[in-house]
């Protein structure tokens, strides 16, 4: 755990010292989980975002996208069952004065019993090698039995009280487990109490009740309310998808995980309309091909797993979260829903509008099932970030810190190096900007010796340097030198356009 708190604190560090993350209003002391992108995290949040929409509408023939308004009539919210059902069970702790979600208390617990297992587990493969049998092992031990039947019994008492909203229930369970304050070890808790997340503001110039309006806490409807404007200015045929990036705001009590869970925060969902009673097979696709283009970016697929809800929402037959290895631990970094025909049911019923599909070929209307994929921005950009960075000590004793980004979302896709300001190299370097700076986003970089510059350019994650020099001026050939495995190549300038291409393309995760 702490070496996961040091992994984590060091990649802030680096966040910030780099201009990937700052903190928000910070000249007025910050504000607690705000967060602002600085030039090197707004590229590779751009990057990301390209990604993630070339996988949906351009790899998919059936999925077109929108941007809806942050702003919608407020009775949207109520259709979606948000006014009502939007809530957290939140406990406060009164020596603290720290208030957390119950549940994730205890998830938190039931994952130290986890980590138990997994370190019985690494120390009997270390003793008995290739002859070890996972599977007898987990089945026989009794110190895994005993972390696993604790896990089980929590896991079961969790799901009944969060089904029943039994508010008494959890916070008995977190009394039994004897689960204390993270941060001071007291274990005096008030009662649970459920808590909306929505923010609330005011529409124009009229106020009280009547001008009520909510920060949306999802984008999901406003894909939803689009259904038909998007299907008959399409001329969609169903199966099809909505495909939407944008800013959604939740009050959240926020766990301190840096930009893991913030108040104001970015999403990029899809929602899949199909006929109903195909619903499970398309949910499956869709588990399958969203694993597949994560585990594409090479970021290693031990750090993805399945997580199938203990608790559906109101609005679900089936679901399950993508989790990634943060330096946290395994959390969610995607969700994938069976939203059934709630959503778009509920808009009719609160509209009086039809939102429905005509089907040509069997002459019915009806309305359609909905599949969604939704993955937040923000961590998606924390797993990058994460998984990616590196501090190595090399053969000759000197130690580097790289971030091994993925070629195609590194934020600089190549830097051009003169190895000295003089000679004319620099104008020659400047040649070689103006050859790539309209397809590929680069840096000049003359000051230095040239090792400072290649460090500096492994710290932010640069996958190719392009370095000037005399010779250059002879043969028109530079020396390219890549970041992973620091190897250089000698190349014609006139060559050097497509092999950059061929290093940060993005056709190569598809």
């Amino acid at each position: 755990m702490a070496a996961q708190e040091d992994k984590l604190k060091a990649v802030i560090s680096h966040a910030k010292e780099y201009g990937f993350v700052f903190p928000s209003s910070e000249i007025y002391d910050g504000l607690s989980a705000a967060y602002d992108y600085g030039q090197l995290g707004v590229e590779l949040k751009n990057n990301i975002k390209n990604y993630w929409w070339t996988a949906m509408t351009r790899m998919h023939q059936n999925i077109v996208g929108i941007d809806a308004s942050i702003f919608m009539h407020p009775t949207t919210w109520k259709a979606s069952g948000h006014v009502d059902a939007f809530n957290d069970p939140l406990i406060d702790n009164k020596d603290s004065k720290k208030r957390y979600r119950a549940d994730v208390l205890l998830e938190d617990y039931m994952a130290k019993s986890e980590a138990k297992i997994t370190k019985e587990i690494e120390k009997a493969k270390n003793r008995f090698g290739d002859a070890f049998d996972e599977e007898q092992f987990r089945a026989t031990n009794p110190n895994v039995l005993r972390a696993q039947e604790k896990i089980d019994a929590v896991k079961t008492r969790m799901k009944v009280a969060l089904e029943e909203s039994d508010l008494e229930g959890l916070k008995q369970l977190i009394e039994d487990c004897e689960i204390a304050d993270p941060e001071t070890g007291s274990r005096n808790w008030t009662d649970v109490r459920q808590f909306n997340l929505m923010f609330k503001t005011e529409l124009g110039a009229v106020s009280g009740d009547a001008g009520i309006i909510y920060l949306r806490p999802e984008t999901a409807q406003g894909i939803f309310v689009n259904f038909l404007n998007v299907q008959k200015t399409g001329r969609m045929k169903l199966p099809f998808g909505i495909a939407q990036i944008g800013k959604a705001f939740r009050n959240e009590i926020i766990a301190r995980q840096f930009i893991f869970r913030m108040r104001e925060f970015e999403q990029m969902e899809m929602q899949y309309f199909v006929k109903p009673g195909t619903e499970m097979e398309w949910y499956n696709y869709w588990k399958n091909e969203r694993i597949k283009w994560h585990n594409a970016l090479g970021l290693g697929e031990g750090n993805y797993k399945f997580h199938d809800h203990l608790k559906l929402a109101h609005y679900a037959n089936a679901a399950c979260d993508i989790e990634f290895n943060f330096p946290m631990g395994f959390k969610e970094l995607e969700g994938i829903h069976s939203r059934t025909d709630f959503d778009l049911k509920k808009h009719e019923e609160f509209s009086g509008k039809k939102l429905r599909y005509f089907d040509p070929e069997t002459n019915e209307s009806f309305v359609p099932y909905v599949i969604e994929t939704s993955i937040g921005l923000d961590r998606m950009f924390l797993a990058v970030l994460s998984s990616s960075f590196v501090e190595e000590k090399l053969e000759d004793g000197s130690e580097r810190t790289v971030l091994r980004i993925p070629a195609a979302l590194a934020p600089v896709k190549v830097a051009v190096l003169p190895l000295v300001k003089k000679d004319g190299l620099p104008e020659k370097a400047k040649e070689i900007v103006d050859l790539l700076k309209l397809d590929f986003n680069l840096q000049y970089d003359d000051k230095d010796a040239i090792g400072r510059r290649y460090r500096r350019q492994d710290a932010i994650g640069t996958p190719i340097c392009v370095t000037v020099d005399n010779e250059t001026l002879e043969d028109n050939c530079v020396t390219i030198r890549h970041r992973d495995s620091m190897q250089q190549e000698r190349i014609p300038i006139a060559d050097l356009h497509e092999a950059v291409r061929k290093v940060v393309a993005l056709n190569k995760y598809f």
